[in-house]
């Protein structure tokens, strides 16, 4: 009896959890203040009080992402990030855990938790009912994850044998080989262009992620981010809770700057021979960073060029009058150092240097002309029209926190994001487009293509 009622209180919960997140409508969330303070660690928590739904997300960011690898270990934040839910160490009366036992409490708790690593950053995130109960038992999971993770050198091995796996077969793929011959191209030696191979992983041990965790996990190096229905006092204590078992007394040091992305100085085309149905086309340079002030610009003359699907100038140019592609896309990926522009598309390898001709043709007229006005509205009628979807849940507006937290934009972001996207002008976006794009200083990289 007492297995059975478990048993349905396990499912009781995970149905509270699901049926919330799947009922939320939360649209007018940017009218939401958020709330920001400094904890006396340095920690740095950013709060929006939420009482649509019994949930609570938290996302907390360090300064941890790929771009602080060691050259020679590429991958080391990523497999770092990855080994932390592989089980915690025992300390004082709490025993340790494996990777099963962790799976199970937090089905027992009917909370999810998770870490990963990105360009930039290494990220934490838990989902829990507010329920005073399960709220402090996931955030004390959550902390022992975040303070105590063991690294099993056995678990270890067998994840790198399947990560060097995974790698092997993503090199059969000309998508793979493109994608990273470009990073190659555009960053150069800068650790945004950085391969993770199986010559990288096999230099890294145990003993380098905990160096690597050490170094860069402190509170007073974190950036919190909670969503939910708490008060002020409550997320506070969230977030000093959540951060408990890291070392006491760690380095607060400022880490070593990263180099930034250097401009190219000429065009580059490499052309790799690959037997595949499709030929695989990038086309890019470095862009900009986040900080940037032309961000609101470029991502509005974005969609015109390239960003906004069926309705793009690529895909009129490319796909509705020539036929030479099915889909092809523009995109910046701006990040606390200058990220990549690109172009890209798929294409019958015997018109892949046709399909990169008129590609190139209409970038070089947009950053010439800019965008017409009517195209600029119907840019901001799309954009502005679906913003309220960015926000419709707590999941999403969490993430929307922490990128406000991450890049240390306004509090008020969210509430002016409209009127700064209906301020910018054609002449705007031209303008910004021709401060960061260089056509004829592109890379250009075709994998597949017909000699």
């Amino acid at each position: 009896m007492t297995s059975l009622k478990t048993n349905m209180e396990k499912r009781t919960l995970r149905g509270l959890l699901a049926a919330a997140a799947a009922l939320a409508s939360l649209a007018a969330q940017a009218a939401l203040p958020i709330q920001h303070w400094t904890q006396p660690s340095g920690a740095k928590v950013y709060f929006v009080a939420v009482d649509t739904l019994p949930i609570v997300d938290v996302q907390i960011d360090f300064d941890a992402g790929s771009r602080r690898d060691p050259a020679a270990q590429a991958g080391l934040a990523d497999v770092t990030a990855g080994m932390l839910e592989k089980g915690v160490a025992a300390r004082g009366t709490d025993p340790a855990l494996d990777e099963n036992a962790l799976g199970e409490a937090w089905a027992d708790l009917g909370a999810s938790f998770g870490a990963g690593a990105g360009g930039d950053r290494m990220s934490f995130s838990l989902r829990t009912l507010s329920r005073p109960d399960l709220l402090d038992k996931a955030v004390a999971l959550a902390a022992r994850e975040i303070g105590e993770p063991s690294f099993p050198p056995e678990v270890w091995r067998r994840e790198r044998e399947r990560i060097v796996a995974g790698i092997k077969e993503a090199n059969t793929k000309p998508g793979t080989i493109a994608g990273r011959t470009f990073a190659k191209d555009v960053y150069g030696s800068q650790p945004y262009g950085y391969e993770t191979t199986e010559q990288t992983l096999a230099r890294v041990e145990v003993a380098d992620m905990r160096s690597f965790y050490a170094r860069h996990i402190a509170p007073c190096r974190a950036k919190i981010s909670i969503v939910g229905a708490l008060d002020r006092a409550q997320a506070d204590r969230v977030a000093t809770a959540m951060l408990s078992r890291l070392p006491a007394g760690s380095d607060c040091q400022p880490l070593p700057p990263v180099p930034e992305v250097e401009p190219l100085k000429a065009a580059k085309v490499d052309r790799i021979p690959f037997a595949s149905a499709q030929a695989h086309v990038l086309i890019g340079q470095p862009g900009y960073a986040r900080s940037d002030p032309d961000h609101f610009a470029l991502t509005l003359g974005n969609y015109v060029l390239g960003g906004g699907g069926f309705v793009s100038r690529l895909t009129e140019e490319v796909r509705e009058k020539r036929g030479l592609a099915y889909s092809v896309y523009s995109g910046f990926s701006p990040g606390l150092n200058a990220g990549a522009f690109s172009m890209g598309f798929q294409t019958r390898p015997d018109q892949a240097d046709e399909a990169v001709k008129v590609a190139r043709a209409v970038l070089e007229k947009y950053v010439a002309d800019g965008p017409t006005a009517t195209e600029l509205q119907a840019a901001k009628d799309n954009l502005i029209g679906g913003f309220p979807l960015l926000l419709d849940s707590n999941r999403k507006l969490v993430g929307n926190v922490a990128n406000i937290a991450w890049n240390d934009l306004p509090l008020d972001y969210l509430d002016t994001w409209t009127a700064r996207m209906n301020a910018i002008t054609a002449a705007d976006v031209k303008a910004a487009f021709q401060r960061k794009l260089q056509p004829e200083r592109m890379v250009t990289v075709t994998v597949g293509a017909r000699p």
